[in-house]
């Protein structure tokens, strides 16, 4: 079996090429850290296998997801290294491409966004490249899928005497640099049985002060290195390194390039970009492209269509299943079970869809566009309020899709301080889970201003997050902050093909809960809600989930909240936010959104409707959140801090909005 090792610079379109050459689907973004781990497709119609591994600048890591893609090269046997690269930016992406073709393996360099080289009137002569460089190149535009196919062949046409070992790059290193690299490498072989590529790469890692490699060094006590680290230090190894790369790729791209008649073309994204990233209009239009975004999802288009599936859930489909069921003899247990239970819970959550589906398509049309690298730059003046910079909103971003991916995203943060505060405050983010019990509580007391009271909220776990990194700066002292480098893309017509995908992809997550954790949470509230101390009982007054509220209500009292199911309710939502909705939906016998939110109106006020909202925005975060803040952090401590933290935040903030709100209104 044949593999393939995909790498690049972030922003190249790296991810893009790998959906086209295979029959894997991975996420596609427009910033740094998309790919937090590898991803692995066959090259369609092929055992060909392809590892989409994280986007670095160098193969001397800074990042944690960084180091999958040197730790791959040590450890898993790439075949072919298929190097992608923005060719508008090639003497940037040829300094991964040089260590790349230092590691021996026959590889493939993709020009991607050949198209927008072109525009600027540049152009490359591709043989002079690829003999200078010793590799195979092909020029794709992946959006438009221009020399897709062309690539793809080239992969699967990869001579077989080309596989087991190519010809390394050998750069004309300084005298003394080239004589330390030879010795090492010649008694890495005689010494380890190393193949000559190999150990020369390692030599030349090793020297270039590769974290990862003098850690591999000293795992498997490489004598010939660990003996002169010292010397190779004192002689400032690195520096000359450097400069013969940056040296070389001069004079490639020099002999390389070839000036196009002059070009008419506009370059429209620095007029764009003059005002999207103005210090002072940045800023508010952020906020405008976010209010239409929910006034698309929640008064314009979601909302109406939901409330056309809500009709048909609520109506013909729950009485046809009713009347099924009797007609077939079902006992009264069971058909309370699948009506009252699964169609009214899981049903009631699926009636949310369109809401979920419309922000997303939004969002992914903000991606595909190249705005939302433009967001982190905007955003980039208010993290370095805090002490932090635009890469940490970043996975705060991903995380109004879903706070376990925006966790992993933090892998980007170069300081193990300012990731551990991104991970903690990454919770505060709304993730689409919370959004059916939003739309229910605005559709039932703030009507009028659906769109503007979910933005509030949206906003409200924003400034929470960023007051807290402020509060773990202090408490950490945290006194160096990373720079923060974004690649901004050039703006494009978003395709639907990727919206599309785009929108599934952040959206299937909470279809396959609606099988799965809504459907056994729904179960479980219906058991808790028809069950009590004496055993089945046909007043819910009776039961262990109104137990659980009552017993309970004298300290959500102060928040405004004074519905037993309301509570019992947000004691589900820490299995999965998105059973609250559902729960809610069994615990008032009902699976229509409409008289949900007429029974709302007898139980809140528009204060404590508001506080409510509050607290499931920043409450204990999900099972899955949890468990990924355990995984990420390493300690189980700060996985149970978050827990405590939250909760005490969620009631502080509630209890501060219902009982000044009461006294103002």
């Amino acid at each position: 079996m044949t593999t393939v090792a995909l790498m690049g610079n972030p922003n190249t379109g790296k991810t893009t090429i790998f959906n086209q050459i295979t029959d894997t689907y991975a996420y596609v973004g427009n910033w740094t850290g998309v790919t937090v781990e590898k991803k692995m497709g066959n090259i369609k119609h092929s055992e060909i296998v392809v590892t989409d591994l994280p986007g670095i600048y160098s193969l001397n890591p800074i990042t944690k997801d960084e180091s999958v893609a040197i730790n791959y090269l040590l450890t898993d046997d790439a075949d072919i290294i298929l190097n992608v690269t923005n060719a508008g930016q090639l003497k940037r992406n040829l300094l991964l491409s040089i260590e790349l073709l230092e590691f021996g393996r026959p590889t493939v360099i993709a020009l991607n966004m050949i198209d927008d080289l072109k525009r600027s009137g540049i152009y490359y002569d591709i043989n002079t490249l690829s003999e200078r460089l010793g590799c195979h190149i092909e020029t794709t535009n992946a959006r438009n899928k221009d020399g897709v196919k062309e690539l793809r062949d080239e992969l699967l046409n990869m001579p077989a005497d080309e596989l087991p070992d190519g010809s390394a790059l050998e750069l004309d290193y300084p005298f003394m640099v080239k004589q330390a690299i030879r010795q090492a490498s010649e008694k890495l072989v005689s010494d380890y049985d190393m193949k000559p590529a190999f150990a020369r790469w390692i030599a030349i890692q090793y020297i270039n002060k590769n974290k990862i490699i003098r850690k591999y060094a000293v795992k498997n006590d490489l004598k010939p290195l660990l003996e002169q680290q010292g010397y190779y230090d004192a002689q400032n190894f690195e520096n000359k390194i450097f400069n013969t790369r940056l040296s070389f790729i001069d004079t490639t791209l020099t002999a390389a390039t070839k000036n196009l008649k002059s070009t008419k073309n506009v370059e429209m994204t620095s007029k764009i970009d003059k005002i999207i990233t103005h210090p002072l209009l940045g800023l508010p239009i952020f906020i405008l492209i976010f209010l239409f975004m929910f006034k698309l999802s929640f008064d314009w288009i979601g909302t109406p269509i939901s409330d056309q599936l809500d009709a048909l859930l609520s109506g013909p489909i729950s009485t046809y299943a009713d009347k099924f069921l009797i007609s077939v003899g079902a006992m009264p247990f069971l058909r309370s079970l699948i009506v009252d239970g699964v169609i009214a819970g899981v049903g009631g959550v699926l009636t949310f869809i369109p809401q979920i589906f419309t922000l997303f398509a939004c969002i992914s049309i903000l991606e595909d566009s190249g705005y939302m690298a433009r967001a982190a730059l905007v955003t980039d003046r208010i993290m370095q309020t805090i002490g932090l910079n635009g890469k940490a909103f970043i996975p705060l971003i991903i995380g109004f899709g879903c706070n376990v991916t925006g966790i992993m995203a933090a892998r980007t943060i170069e300081q193990p301080k300012e990731r551990l505060i991104t991970t903690l405050i990454s919770p505060f983010m709304s993730c689409s889970a919370r959004l059916p019990i939003y739309s229910l509580f605005v559709a039932a007391f703030f009507p009028k201003n659906q769109a503007l009271i979910v933005l509030s909220i949206y906003f409200l776990g924003i400034a929470i997050a960023l007051l807290m990194a402020k509060f773990y700066q202090v408490i950490f002292k945290v006194k160096d902050s990373t720079v923060f480098i974004v690649e901004l893309p050039k703006y494009h017509i978003p395709r639907l093909d990727i919206i599309w995908r785009g929108t599934w992809d952040k959206s299937k997550g909470f279809v396959k809960k609606a099988g799965t954790i809504i459907f056994a949470g729904t179960v479980l509230i219906w058991l808790m809600s028809n069950f009590g101390p004496a055993g089945f009982v046909t007043d819910i007054d009776n039961s262990f989930s109104a137990l659980l509220g009552k017993v309970l209500l004298p300290v959500f009292a102060p928040i405004g909240i004074t519905s037993w199911e309301a509570i019992s309710a947000l004691f589900t939502g820490i299995m999965a936010k998105e059973v609250i909705s559902s729960s809610m939906m069994v615990l008032f016998h009902t699976s229509s959104q409409t008289a949900l939110i007429a029974a709302f109106g007898q139980m809140f006020t528009p204060v404590a409707a508001y506080s409510m909202l509050v607290f499931v925005l920043l409450y204990v975060p999900c099972f899955a959140t949890i468990g990924t803040i355990k995984s990420e952090t390493g300690s189980t401590k700060w996985a149970v801090y978050s827990v405590v933290s939250s909760l005490v935040i969620a009631y502080a903030m509630s209890f501060i909005i219902f009982q000044v709100g009461s006294l103002l209104f």
